[in-house]
């Protein structure tokens, strides 16, 4: 995952999973953590990202 528009594909393919049966709801619960945790460090990398440009 490179950006929030990938950790939303991965979150989709993590449900599609979930709802083939392929995944349980609990291992898709845990997957989508470490989602979204990446996701949110991408957010703040980002951020500081722009901070030190306008620093």
């Amino acid at each position: 995952m490179k950006d929030a528009m990938d950790a939303s594909q991965a979150a989709s393919s993590v449900l599609t999973a979930v709802s083939e049966g392929e995944l349980t709801p609990i291992e898709g619960t845990r997957v989508m953590g470490l989602i979204d945790s990446f996701r949110r460090t991408l957010e703040l990398t980002e951020i500081e990202e722009r901070l030190q440009v306008l620093e």
